[in-house]
């Protein structure tokens, strides 16, 4: 059952012709088989096998189901998970076991879903490589010379080694899409609000979300289905009225450059897939937006929260952190409250810019990443090289395209676009309007009929 489609998975679980307890012990027995990739942090087993066998029983009894009834599911680690360790991929939280589930992991679980591990994240999400001194490094599937991105690298590497049919993931600036990418799997970051997400620490300034990965468009679907919702907990997530479906077909503004460097392999690709796409009558116009300009006000942002948050353990016991997540923390003691409000100002200016965008067009398009997965080892602080040329630091020459999306709330997924020659995969990206979740996966699931790239197994 190893790679097996969620969707088909949740058919053959209703007609009784696999049991829960079938495809728990296959997910488990992968994961054991799949072990040097290090992609968990920690995993439920018992737990998980006595919730398939209390599944199995309630279908036996004609007990009603829902829609995710049976299936296993993995959690990121950084959301908390009730009665399950939850480090935050950080030595300072080794020992903490939640009390209670996020309100997208309890909603998974009510959907039938049964979780059966935490998958890894750098320390806090603080970087996009997932690796770190608390657990080591989570290896890309695909090729172990190259990084599974981050920060949910965990949830990825673990979807595209076929271990489980559904993730939970993080964005804070891609941390969904940036592994999605790296690893050829799918992953949606839904509008700000569409899943509740209440433990960021500054409800009305959040540009961090929860959501769903998976291998095709189809899975991520029916997971991000049962996870959204309004919750009277997130400022943002307040009851809103069904959006439309959109245009059919669509107008789509391709984003190919927004400042920064593009591998002609990447470029390559993400042509390719417009091509497909106005073979399907999509009508298809370049747009140009400089989101490398904003690299320095979201820097300021990151920075300073994780200099609020963290500052005070730094200071405490500054050898339980990642080097890495330090020098993070120390470069936020150089702002001022007047380079927070001006990176705020920043942030409604990109909203503003990407608004305007969407007057004219339904969806946006670009690559996911500006090269491919990057090798291991990088300093995620130094500079890069992109087509063999030094392109600027990470996040403005790697994934300009991910982060400023975090900041104006827009629904963005990546999907796999193609492969190199050496077999990695590559990324496309797109982004809807806001609360149009439903036409941004009705437009992802016509582009990936076309066979632009789909799950290969690694």
């Amino acid at each position: 059952m190893s790679g097996q489609s969620a969707v088909r998975l949740a058919a053959q679980l209703r007609a009784k012709e696999v049991s829960p307890v079938e495809v728990m012990r296959a997910t488990l027995a992968q994961m054991e088989a799949r072990r040097d990739l290090n992609a968990f942090m920690a995993t439920c087993a018992e737990r998980a096998m006595e919730e398939a066998s209390a599944a199995e029983a309630a279908l036996m009894r004609g007990e009603e189901i829902g829609p995710l009834f049976g299936l296993p599911f993995s959690v990121k680690d950084l959301t908390n998970t009730s009665g399950v360790v939850t480090t935050q991929g950080s030595a300072l939280y080794a020992a903490n076991v939640p009390a209670a589930d996020a309100v997208s992991v309890a909603r998974a679980r009510a959907a039938g879903a049964i979780l059966f591990g935490k998958t890894t994240t750098p320390e806090f999400g603080h970087k996009p490589f997932t690796e770190g001194p608390h657990f080591g490094r989570t290896l890309n599937p695909h090729n172990p010379g190259f990084t599974c991105g981050g920060s949910s690298g965990g949830a990825a590497a673990a979807l595209a080694a076929g271990i489980g049919p559904l993730a939970l993931g993080s964005d804070g600036g891609g941390s969904i899409r940036i592994p999605a990418a790296c690893c050829g799997v799918v992953g949606l970051k839904a509008t700000l609000g569409a899943i509740p997400h209440l433990q960021v620490p500054d409800l009305f300034a959040a540009n961090s979300y929860v959501g769903p990965m998976a291998r095709d468009i189809a899975d991520t679907r029916l997971f991000f289905d049962s996870l959204r919702g309004p919750h009277e907990g997130d400022p943002y997530g307040q009851a809103v009225p069904p959006a439309p479906r959109g245009a059919s077909p669509p107008r789509v503004a391709l984003l190919m450059r927004c400042g920064n460097r593009l591998d002609p392999v990447v470029e390559a690709a993400v042509a390719a897939a417009m091509r497909n796409a106005e073979a399907l009558g999509w009508i298809i116009e370049p747009i140009e937006l400089d989101f490398v300009a904003l690299e320095a006000a979201f820097l300021v942002i990151l920075r300073s929260a994780m200099l609020a948050r963290l500052g005070a353990a730094a200071a405490r016991t500054p050898e339980k952190l990642d080097p890495t997540l330090l020098a993070t923390i120390e470069a936020g003691r150089g702002y001022s409250a007047a380079d927070l409000c001006d990176a705020q100002f920043a942030r409604s200016a990109c909203f503003n810019a990407v608004q305007a965008v969407f007057a004219r067009y339904d969806l946006i398009a670009s690559p996911t990443l500006s090269a491919p997965p990057l090798p291991v080892g990088l300093d995620p602080a130094g500079i890069i090289e992109i087509a063999g040329a030094p392109s600027g630091t990470i996040r403005g020459a790697w994934y300009p395209y991910t982060y400023p999306f975090n900041l104006t709330g827009h629904p963005a997924l990546s999907m796999p676009a193609g492969w190199t020659a050496n077999g990695l995969p590559i990324g496309l990206q797109l982004v809807g309007r806001w609360h149009q979740e439903d036409a941004l996966l009705d437009a992802a699931a016509a582009l990936e009929a076309t066979g632009i790239a789909g799950w290969r197994a690694a």
